[in-house]
């Protein structure tokens, strides 16, 4: 509840910080956007999805799981539609849909979800490298202003490697009936992560971790074409901007408010003007936003029906 109030602030400090003028200016450029490189980043998104799910399956297999492709797509629509409402619920969801429908305990089916994760966290650290080497300035900028600063975030990052340590070490050495529970638990999700070492596909594996991050960055770059002055934009700038952006979604649900501000304030660095960088941020996030929120109910909807016999 909380991030969507802020997303909501955010939302209201947006439209207040602009004239009227400047409102009018980045509705018609957003009504001008030419909607075919809409639906390609949209397609591009529905693409990556799918690459998601198949990926998926080779995290499950080597558990001696294999679920329907078509499920997995679909419980994957649906994660991200909750996501949007309720912000990390999808995970959970994820993995309990596909117990219900697939028969893969939670725990395990969760621990291949923290696995994606962890590689998620991995690409996204690779891009951020890849723009620091050709923007550093501009990266380190952005990452200050919005409150992210490096020196804090490894602070932060070791002490809740340190909590999550000391934690562990207590539940081992206890027998209570709750800590037994807690090491089943994590016994599973253990599994989970390490069936990334077990996987035979590891080529194909591989392969679509990087086409979903392409598909990502591809997906913001097509946009660049509904706005006149971000159209000779490099792609460094678009990576920077795409650093920027995934900062927001994680913060509140779906990046609601924070990913047109954040992503204007890093085209502004290239000289795009903040109408034509809020006409940007909010085309591509709500073309996304669209496609979750559409593509999500569909899901919603459709995966039962399609398992009426679980």
């Amino acid at each position: 509840m909380v991030p969507i109030l802020i997303g909501l602030g955010l939302v209201f400090y947006s439209y207040s910080s602009t004239t009227p003028d400047d409102r009018a200016r980045i509705v018609e450029a957003i009504k001008n956007a030419n909607p075919i490189w809409v639906f390609l980043s949209i397609f591009i998104g529905v693409l990556s999805h799918i690459s998601r799910a198949i990926r998926w399956n080779y995290l499950l297999e080597p558990m001696g799981y294999k679920p329907k492709l078509v499920n997995n797509v679909l419980i994957i629509l649906t994660s991200y539609f909750a996501n949007t409402l309720v912000l990390r619920s999808g995970e959970f969801l994820r993995a309990t849909a596909l117990n219900t429908y697939e028969d893969v305990p939670f725990e395990k089916g969760f621990g291949t979800i923290v696995t994606e994760r962890i590689i998620d966290v991995i690409m996204l650290l690779l891009i951020i490298t890849a723009a620091l080497v050709v923007q550093t300035d501009v990266i380190l900028g952005i990452l200050e202003e919005n409150g992210v600063g490096l020196v804090g975030s490894l602070v932060l990052l070791l002490v809740g490697v340190l909590g999550l340590f000391i934690s562990i070490h207590l539940i081992k050495k206890s027998t209570s009936k709750f800590a037994v529970r807690i090491k089943t638990f994590l016994k599973g999700l253990l599994d989970g992560v390490l069936s990334i070492f077990k996987m035979k596909r590891r080529g194909a594996f591989i392969f679509h971790t990087f086409f979903i991050w392409a598909c990502y960055i591809a997906m913001f770059w097509v946009i660049k074409f509904t706005v006149p002055e971000t159209t000779e934009l490099p792609l460094g700038a678009f990576l920077v901007a795409f650093v920027a952006g995934a900062f927001a979604m994680a913060t509140t649900n779906g990046g609601l408010g924070l990913f047109p501000i954040v992503v204007t304030a890093a085209l502004s660095v290239y000289g795009v003007s903040k109408t034509s960088g809020d006409a940007y941020g909010w085309i591509m996030w709500t073309a996304q936003t669209l496609m979750v929120v559409v593509f999500g109910t569909i899901s919603f909807i459709i995966l039962p029906l399609l398992n009426r016999n679980r």
